[in-house]
């Protein structure tokens, strides 16, 4: 919810299927674009469009995985719950009902000082929700239902499955563009034009993907309204204020000069980094929220 790493890495391992997909065609040497004349932009266009697509649903299918593996994430098993676990799982388990959900989450805990959850997963019935150890630790029963609230509308509104169609034709902008500008860069190349135009694309490829982000990251922020206004549905309206006002509360005091700005949950950053922020001003959210958005 607080912090971005839902966003995170589900760009990362987009990025690092591309990335992996262009390696593995180019030594397979499949490239159905180019021919004797030249390039195809036809082709190619089909070539990224599939592959692109591709590659952001792969992102997607492994994004459960992912997350247990990078965050550390420890599943808890509903019938061997105890205690705080046993509650954590009930609540989880009565949000989801409540949100219509097809089929329980899992639900498990990473081990983090910060106060962050997330969900993730490739489809409504087979979703994550994960929180830390520092939110669980700091946050009273009503903050964490609106927090619960908020992760679960993230399933139930199908995002990751927007965000995967999103990220698929911006993976088909980025393949398209990032090998357009290789071969015209390369065709002048006298010796090693096949290593410069595989150089050239790869490099292009990561930068245009972090340029590419910037749409994913508008479409993130627009949704983090939409869950605040649906875990106030389901969790209380006041309980999704207090949730986003504890965050305020812990994370807000820290200035921009501060050694530990960079790990803020909602920054107060400008200029162009404002373009990559996932989440929306906490200030804003609890504003629109007590407006009744």
């Amino acid at each position: 919810m607080a912090w971005t790493k839902r966003i995170v890495l589900f760009c990362l391992t987009n990025l690092l299927v591309i990335v992996t997909i262009s390696i593995t065609m180019n030594l397979l040497g499949i490239q159905p674009y180019l021919t004797a004349d030249g390039l195809n932009p036809v082709a190619l266009a089909e070539f990224c469009l599939l592959w692109g697509m591709g590659g952001a649903f792969i992102s997607l299918a492994l994004s459960r995985v992912m997350a247990k593996w990078m965050m550390g994430v420890k599943v808890i098993d509903p019938q061997n719950a105890r205690g705080a676990a046993l509650e954590l799982v009930q609540t989880v388990h009565q949000l989801a009902s409540a949100a219509g959900l097809p089929a329980m989450p899992e639900v498990g805990v990473y081990e983090s000082p910060e106060l962050n959850a997330f969900a993730t997963g490739p489809t409504k019935s087979r979703a994550l929700v994960a929180v830390s150890t520092g939110l669980l630790s700091a946050m009273g029963r009503g903050e964490l239902e609106g927090v619960l609230g908020h992760e679960l509308t993230h399933v139930a509104n199908g995002d990751m499955v927007t965000m995967t169609l999103i990220q698929g034709v911006v993976n088909a902008f980025v393949m398209f563009l990032a090998r357009v500008i290789a071969y015209f860069v390369s065709r002048n190349v006298e010796r090693g034009r096949a290593m410069v135009r595989f150089g050239v694309t790869i490099g292009l490829e990561i930068l245009l993907s972090l340029l590419g982000s910037i749409v994913v990251a508008a479409f993130s922020r627009w949704r983090e309204f939409r869950a605040d206004a649906g875990g106030a549905r389901l969790a209380g309206r006041q309980n999704m204020i207090a949730a986003l006002e504890a965050l305020q509360r812990r994370y807000q005091p820290l200035t921009p000069k501060s050694a530990y700005s960079s790990l803020q949950i909602a920054g107060r950053s400008g200029g162009l980094m404002a373009f990559f922020a996932s989440h929306p001003p906490l200030e804003k959210r609890i504003a629109a929220l007590r407006a009744g958005a």
